[in-house]
């Protein structure tokens, strides 16, 4: 049974979506069985993929209404799958709320299909809500993605709270894998303080691999495939395949 990671950070705009297609592609880049899971009711994973969230999909898997298997899609990258989401996924929030064991029903779900995978990557809405609770319950770790700017520290205490309140509850064998330093501008003189202080704070939880501001990065997702499809000699993507090789040597 491989590594479940949840991706979070309940700030948006900081490069979770955009982490869990390239990740997930570097992984099956490298032979890596890979499930990506939309936990987002935006659904931006899917979209990023070059997918729509036709029936079934996560949504009717957590209801069990459909088994998990029938819902995942090939990705069209290999060893990538799809578990894909959209708007119904809201639901989830709504209908959930005093049902007992709400908390653990993605990691019923995932149970079903873990074994066919090495990794399962969970994308996590920008909210600590009830799907984010649901990733955590699921998940083996976490991974932080923390953008290079001014406010990059701010929310961390909550999501870190959050994290701590799992572990001490539904997921005590919830850990945090890594933090990942995402839109760093070489130019300015911020993003470099920035990356010193939170290496300073976080110490060797950080990963060496920075995701750097990257145009090729931006517009991979308009067009539905993920930066190795798109543009494999960017700085973008070199990256996401040096953050694949250093994720599996910390698996090692």
């Amino acid at each position: 049974m491989g590594l479940t990671l949840a991706i979070v950070n309940q700030k948006g705009g900081v490069g979770k979506t955009t982490t869990a297609i390239n990740l997930g592609a570097a992984l099956g880049a490298l032979e890596q069985k890979t499930l990506l899971v939309d936990c987002d009711p935006q659904g931006n994973a899917t979209r990023g993929l070059g997918h729509s969230a036709g029936n079934p999909h996560l949504y009717h898997a957590l209801t069990g209404e459909v088994e998990p298997a029938e819902a995942i899609q090939s990705s069209g990258f290999p060893n990538l799958d799809l578990l894909p989401a959209n708007r119904d996924l809201v639901g989830v929030e709504v209908e959930f709320v005093g049902h007992t064991g709400w908390e653990t029903r993605l990691r019923d779900v995932l149970k079903k299909v873990s074994g066919q995978y090495h990794s399962i990557l969970l994308d996590c809405p920008p909210s600590l809500g009830h799907l984010t609770v649901n990733a955590l319950t699921a998940a083996d770790e976490v991974l932080v993605p923390l953008q290079c700017e001014y406010f990059a520290l701010e929310g961390i205490s909550e999501l870190m709270a959050t994290v701590q309140r799992v572990q001490g509850g539904i997921n005590p064998g919830l850990g945090i894998n890594g933090i990942l330093l995402t839109m760093f501008d070489e130019r300015t003189k911020l993003s470099k303080e920035v990356v010193a202080e939170i290496r300073n704070h976080f110490a060797s939880k950080v990963y060496r691999t920075i995701v750097p501001r990257n145009v090729r990065l931006a517009e991979a997702p308009s067009h539905g495939v993920p930066i190795f499809q798109y543009d494999v000699s960017c700085r973008g993507a070199r990256a996401y395949l040096g953050l694949a090789q250093e994720y599996l040597d910390r698996a090692a």
